[in-house]
């Protein structure tokens, strides 16, 4: 009974072994681009498919976001800089067709290009916008890259520059240029502030001196502000007008100059 099923056993397992490379079972997240007789014939997926092997043939394309991490670049910016940038780049596969078809590894292409355009980009820019602006920075890079690899069935969602290294001197350069911008601003802070003070003390000076008496009760202010303090100094308080007496009577005696035009009294 055995005996009789030998000759079945090998076809048997070939036939098991055909099926078992012909079942191909794709995620949620996956699409498989069909060639029939190396013609393109379809994408299929997800799910269950059949593939007839030796006839067709499955390349597996994964639709999820792929992180790219750009290498460091070196970039001369158009302020004759040298500063090393390097960037993060996130795109996916949107047209399995195409990222299959029209490039040959959709991944190192988006690479080479990420990097070509990173330095591009940067050169065109000073290192103040390279340091203050990379939202601008990453909004263009993102575009032009988009741009390009469209046609391949790539749709770029987002690149982000990530550092900007700058060598040593260059870092004290820069120390020292914000240290003087910060005393700048200081200077014209004082500056303004000196400014309105002076404003209000003419404003003050002119309510004073509408009213006698508004002196007075400064002066007597500032006594009393005096006396809160641990000073050993002593004040007299005098009378304004007693010393505006005092300097009219200790005033120096200057004799009149004679006219010339005046005739001299005859003896």
């Amino acid at each position: 009974m055995i005996g009789d099923l030998i000759p079945y056993l090998a076809p048997t397992v070939v036939l098991l072994l055909i099926l078992a490379s012909a079942i191909k079972i794709l995620p949620e997240y996956e699409r498989g681009v069909v060639f029939f007789l190396g013609r393109f014939q379809g994408v299929k997926g997800p799910g269950l498919i059949i593939v007839i092997p030796g006839i067709q043939q499955i390349v597996r394309v994964d639709l999820r976001v792929i992180t790219l991490d750009v290498p460091s670049q070196d970039v001369i910016s158009r302020d004759n800089v040298t500063v090393r940038v390097n960037a993060v780049l996130y795109f996916r596969v949107v047209d399995p067709e195409r990222a299959i078809i029209r490039v040959e590894d959709f991944n190192s292409a988006t690479s080479q290009l990420a990097q070509t355009t990173l330095r591009s980009v940067l050169g065109k820019h000073d290192l103040d916008e390279m340091l203050s602006e990379r939202d601008k920075l990453n909004s263009d890079i993102q575009e032009i890259i988009d741009a390009q690899t469209e046609e391949w069935g790539i749709k770029v969602a987002n690149v982000e520059i990530k550092h900007v290294d700058l060598n040593e001197s260059m870092i004290r350069a820069i120390a020292r240029q914000a240290e003087a911008e910060r005393e700048r601003r200081a200077k014209v802070i004082h500056a303004e502030g000196e400014l309105q003070a002076s404003k209000k003390l003419v404003e003050a000076a002119d309510v004073m001196s509408t009213n006698s008496g508004s002196m007075q009760l400064r002066y007597l202010q500032t006594l009393a502000d005096m006396s809160n303090t641990n000073s050993s100094t002593i004040v007299f308080p005098l009378p304004m007008e007693l010393m505006t007496t005092f300097l009219k009577e200790n005033k120096p005696f200057t004799p009149d100059k004679p006219d010339p035009d005046k005739p001299e009294p005859e003896a």
